[in-house]
């Protein structure tokens, strides 16, 4: 993931800001870490450069 999407995304459930964890980054990119969402309380992953927003199928159960 290049460090400049985080001008651009959100957390997909509540529109607030996330906050960037790297646990590995490389010339080019974060590859490993966590953005995580500190009003909805999710952590959504970054593995192999790939951020993954999904939100976790609980989220769906509760509507």
């Amino acid at each position: 993931m290049k460090r400049w999407l985080m001008d651009i995304l959100c957390c997909p459930i509540c529109k607030g800001d996330i906050v960037l964890n790297v646990a590995l980054e490389n010339e080019e990119e974060i590859v490993e870490g966590t953005l995580r969402c500190d009003a909805c309380c999710i952590d959504y992953p970054i593995h192999e450069g790939i951020p993954n927003l999904l939100p976790p199928e609980s989220i769906y159960d509760e509507e």
